[in-house]
Order: structure tokens, then C-alpha cells, then sequence
């Protein structure tokens, strides 16, 4: 790939970073469920009648008239729901729905040419979905809607960043100054074949009494292929089975670093870019809201003018992003695997021909990813990649346990420190802003350190926890004449905001950089989709023990104990990985009874 097909094709994966995030910030984690629950308010009526509606009753001014004004319920169907729940059951609802949608996709969006247009498909028909909510007012007979918009939206989002993230690998790898490590140690490895095979050639002949010519083994030598058929001269196959030579050692080494820190690099870029994008249309969104009280309009203009900036910036990735991917000038596989390019894989990972790829329905392709994810799961399959096992294991815990510290502290914040709404919407301004310097700053740390992906990792995960360490600290200063330490004041609120963004930003782009370099060539996104299924699947646990153990104890400070042990109980699980093997496991790996491939072709 020449330098200005990369720079095209980077620019087209930053920007969709940049359109997508803002549905993420503005909308699903801030202005979405409050709109869904004022629609699901201006048509429901209060208990115990269920006679006079919502929006009809006086305002609540002292808790006895709250409790004499009685729960406002909306009937969906035949069953009458609270309307705070509404907007938790359509968020639940679509992220099943996201769930059951990556995983029929991740096959079709590991085949390069049909990539491109599911990425296009779904974030177009989120952004869609995001915008009619200007066109959805809540007194409608149909408001109901709603809910099948915003479902739309987050599934749209979802699949088409797991689209997004399957570019990563490739885009690492295709980077030049990557490449040029590349060529140099595949340089070093033809002309150890090339003397290996001199030295062979020269002991047989002197063994069978015949006098060498140098010149003449020279000639031999070069008419002889210098990589075996097996062994194509790409970055996977060539590190599987390297020949054990100081200098050959010390190239790989320096590739595989090399090749780390620009996977996080791209990754972080990404996530600063997101983030920058979402606090933009975040202030730009707070002024209509401010000015019009928070009213439904208002909202629906947030949401809708999300989805519009989310489709209008999805427009430049769809002119930059490449329609097929390019592998030593031939359009094929997106990582540049020549075996990949050649075989394509069925739904039971067994190769088949470049024409079956267009021969495959979409529905027989949704049906084998189905199979696939089943097969995947066996233990004869996690056995081959256990170090990719290994890590989605500790992003199980990982992905929850950041979560849970976020949306603990801001609840923390509102009922325990009392702070106001502005407060905790400046909070929410700030952390995501900080969050910007942790993704552009720790890059050039892990740079400066010299150190691999995991490292910085690891870091990013202590340091992240002192967070509800702090708050543990709490129970020392309470009852007692020190008025600071331990998140007992608001102040403190503001300045954890900033350090916990700080480390955020940046653990979710190594989060998802690490996971790229333990995952099969070609197979990208069916593996990113198990990557988002994994951290969907444990987003219950958190909320769930924080909300018991803050109605046990009375004390929702208790739930930061519980969340150092959610983050700690994965330090083990992430030591455990091996980058290096877990590296060379997935580049040799083949679903089915084949083994993992070695640089020969056998199993191992």
C-alpha cells in the first residue's frame, strides 16, 4: 500500500471515530434516557387510578405531596411499567439486540470488500434513527416509537464500531515506518536462508567428494524459492517459526514493539478524536436544553442533532475508507495474509475458493457465524488461543469494573455529597476532556518507556483503581473535624473526574489496541464482536452489586470496596497473558481439527 493510500485510509477510520462518538456522549449516556423517560411521562398517569395523567398533576413540592401524587406508570401493550424503568427495558432490549446482530455480522464484515458498506449501512441507519427524534413529538399517538429509534440507534452504533475497530490490525500493520521493519526482517531471514542454505549445499558436496564452486552454490542457491510456499512473507506466517539468530531475534523484538506502540497509537488517536467530537456537540447541545428547561424539545434537538453530526461525518469515511483492501497490489484480505487472500474461510473455518465468497448468501453467512461462534467456544478452540481467552476473561471484569467506577461516582456524588445537576453535568464534561490528554499523553509515555501494550495496560488499571481506593478512605475521616480527604467533599469530586478521565481515555484505547494483537488475521471483526459481546455481556454485574450493597448498608460508599476487588481480581488474568505467544498462536491459527499452524504449515 503506498503512503497516500495509507494516509486516505487512516483519515477515513480517524473520522468515523470522530462522527460516531458523539451518539455515545451526547445522547446514550446522557440525553437519551432522560428523553425516553419524559416520552414515556407525558403519556403515562399516576397510581393508584391511573386516571389522571402525569404532566396534569401539581408539582411536587414536599414529600408528603410526592407520595400522595403516587408513581407515574405508562401502559405499553397490556402492561402498565414505572416510566423510570422504560428507558432502562429499551436499553436492555437493544443491547440484546446488539449482541444478536454483531455476532451474524462478524463474518461478513471479515470479508474485505463487504466491510466497508456494513460499516456504511449501520452507522447511516443509526444516525437515521437518531435524527427522526426531531420529528417525534412526545404527544404523538405514536411516540412509542421512540423506543424502536433508540434501539436502532445503539445497535447501529455498536456494529458499525466493530467494523470500525476490525480495520485496526491492518491499518497497524500497514503503517510505513511498520512496514519498513517488516521488509528488514524479512530481509534478514532470506539472507540466513540464503547462507543456511550455502553451508547445507557446500557439507553435502564435500561429503559426496565433489569440489565447490562458491560461485556455483551461489547460482544454485538463487534459483531456489527463499521462502517455502507455507510461509508466505507477511508479518504473521514469518514470525510463527523464526530461526533462532541473535540478529533475526533482535529485529522481531524490535518489530513486535514497534508494531505495539503504533496499534495503541492509532487506537488512542481515535479515542482522543471521539471524545473531542462528543464534549463539542455536548456544550453546543446544553445551550438549547439550558435555555428551554430541559423540555422534551430540547432533547429530542440533542439527540437529533447527534445523529445528524454522527451521519454528516460518516460521510468523509465512506470516501476515504478503501472499498477493498490491497495486499501487494491485489485486492484481497485486509491484513495483507497472502493464505487468507487465496483460501476465505466458510463458516466452519475450512478454506474455500475466492469465488464462494460471492456464491455465499447473506442469510447462509449469518447462519455460519452463528455455528462459528458456537465451535469458537469449545474447549478444544479456547485451548489454541488461550492467551486471546485469557485477556477477554480480564476485559470481563475490566470493562464492568471502569463502568461501574463512573456511573458509582456520579450517584455517589448526587445522594452522598449532594451536589447539583449542573455540578455533576460539569463533571461529566471534564472527565471526557481529561480523558483527551490521557489518550495523546500515554502513547508518548509507553514511547519514552519502551515497553509493550500490556505494561501500559496493567499501569493504566492500578492507578485507575486508587479512584474507589480514595473513596474507601472515606470511613477514616467520617465523624471526624477533617473537612477533607476520602471524597468527602464536592471539590474532590471535580479533581477525581480529572484523573480518573486521564486514565480512562487512555485504558480503553490499549484495551482495544492489546486485543489486536491476539486476534487470527482476516477474522477481525467476528473477534472484536465477541471483544463487545464480552464487555455487554458483564455490564449487569457492577450496578447490580453496587445497588445491593447500597440498600444493605445504607451507605453506597461500601460499593467502592467492592469495585478494588472487580478491578484487582483481573491483575492476575492480565499478567497471565503472553503477548508474544498469544501473538504467534493467532497468526498460526485455524478453526477446526487443523492445530495451530507453525511457519511450516504443520500443526503444533
Amino acid at each position: 500500500m503506498s503512503s497516500s493510500s495509507y494516509k486516505r485510509k487512516l483519515r477515513g477510520w480517524l473520522s468515523y471515530a470522530f462522527a460516531s462518538e458523539v451518539f455515545v456522549i451526547v445522547s446514550l449516556t446522557l440525553f437519551l434516557p432522560i428523553c425516553l423517560e419524559q416520552f414515556a411521562r407525558d403519556n403515562g398517569y399516576l397510581l393508584p387510578d391511573k386516571t389522571t395523567r402525569c404532566i396534569d398533576a401539581p408539582p411536587k413540592t414536599s414529600e408528603a405531596n410526592e407520595d400522595s401524587d403516587g408513581r407515574c406508570v405508562v401502559k405499553i401493550g397490556w402492561v402498565w411499567i414505572d416510566t423510570a424503568s422504560f428507558s432502562l427495558y429499551v436499553y436492555s432490549f437493544s443491547v440484546f439486540l446488539q449482541a444478536l446482530t454483531v455476532i451474524s455480522v462478524g463474518g461478513i464484515a471479515d470479508h474485505p470488500s463487504r466491510r466497508k458498506r456494513l460499516l456504511l449501512s449501520f452507522a447511516f441507519s443509526g444516525a437515521l434513527a437518531a435524527t427522526l427524534f426531531l420529528l417525534l413529538p412526545s404527544n404523538s399517538v405514536i411516540w412509542w416509537i421512540s423506543a424502536f429509534l433508540a434501539a436502532v440507534a445503539n445497535v447501529g452504533f455498536g456494529t458499525s464500531v466493530v467494523a470500525m475497530n476490525s480495520y485496526l490490525p491492518g491499518l497497524a500493520r500497514e503503517e510505513p515506518s511498520v512496514v519498513k521493519a517488516r521488509e528488514e526482517l524479512e530481509k534478514a531471514v532470506r539472507e540466513w536462508e540464503r547462507e543456511h542454505t550455502r553451508e547445507e549445499d557446500a557439507n553435502e558436496r564435500t561429503n559426496d567428494g565433489i569440489n565447490v564452486d562458491e560461485n556455483e552454490v551461489d547460482a544454485g542457491t538463487d534459483q531456489q524459492p527463499l521462502l517455502s510456499p507455507t510461509h508466505p512473507t507477511s508479518s504473521h506466517s514469518l514470525r510463527s517459526s523464526l530461526p533462532n539468530n541473535a540478529k533475526i531475534q533482535t529485529l522481531n523484538s524490535a518489530y513486535a514493539t514497534l508494531l505495539s506502540q503504533t496499534t495503541s497509537r492509532i487506537s488512542s488517536s481515535g479515542i482522543a478524536l471521539g471524545y473531542g467530537s462528543g464534549i463539542l456537540l455536548l456544550i453546543l447541545a446544553l445551550v438549547p436544553v439550558t435555555l428551554m428547561g430541559g423540555s422534551t424539545t430540547s432533547l429530542r434537538l440533542a439527540i437529533g442533532l447527534s445523529g445528524i453530526w454522527w451521519g454528516v461525518f460518516t460521510i468523509p469515511a465512506g470516501w476515504w475508507l478503501p472499498a477493498t483492501e490491497q495486499v501487494d497490489g491485489k485486492s484481497g484480505n485486509v491484513n495483507g495474509d497472502l493464505n487468507a487472500n487465496e483460501e476465505g474461510w466458510d463458516e466452519t473455518g475450512v478454506g474455500r475458493g475466492k469465488e464462494e465468497w460471492r456464491d455465499k448468501t447473506t442469510m447462509q453467512e449469518i447462519v455460519g457465524a452463528w455455528k462459528r461462534l458456537g465451535g469458537m467456544l469449545k474447549w478444544s478452540e479456547i485451548k489454541k488461543l488461550r492467551n486471546t481467552f485469557k485477556y477477554l476473561g480480564a476485559w470481563f471484569l475490566l470493562s464492568d469494573g471502569f463502568s461501574s467506577i463512573t456511573s458509582t461516582a456520579m450517584l455517589f456524588g448526587k445522594t452522598s455529597l449532594h451536589m447539583s445537576a449542573s455540578g455533576l453535568i460539569l463533571i461529566g464534561i471534564l472527565t471526557p476532556l481529561s480523558a483527551i490528554g490521557g489518550s495523546l499523553v500515554w502513547p508518548r509515555v509507553q514511547k519514552r518507556w519502551g515497553v509493550g501494550n500490556k505494561e501500559i495496560l496493567l499501569t493504566l488499571l492500578v492507578l485507575a483503581s486508587l479512584v474507589p481506593v480514595y473513596g474507601c478512605l472515606g470511613f477514616l475521616f467520617e465523624g471526624s473535624n477533617v473537612k477533607f480527604g476520602g471524597l468527602t467533599t464536592q471539590g474532590e469530586m471535580y479533581a477525581l473526574g480529572v484523573y480518573f478521565g486521564f486514565m480512562y481515555g487512555a485504558f480503553q484505547g490499549y484495551a482495544r489496541a492489546f486485543y489486536a494483537e491476539l486476534l487470527p488475521p482476516g477474522e477481525e471483526a467476528r473477534w472484536y464482536g465477541l471483544f463487545s459481546i464480552t464487555d455487554k455481556s458483564s455490564s449487569f454485574i457492577g450496578p447490580l452489586f453496587v445497588g445491593l450493597i447500597s440498600d444493605l448498608t445504607g451507605n453506597i460508599r461500601y460499593s467502592f470496596f467492592f469495585l478494588v476487588g472487580m478491578v484487582w481480581a483481573a491483575v492476575p488474568m492480565l499478567v497471565w497473558v503472553d503477548p508474544e505467544r498469544g501473538r504467534k498462536d493467532a497468526e498460526g491459527y485455524r478453526y477446526g481439527g487443523g492445530g495451530v499452524r507453525d511457519g511450516t504449515g504443520s500443526g503444533q
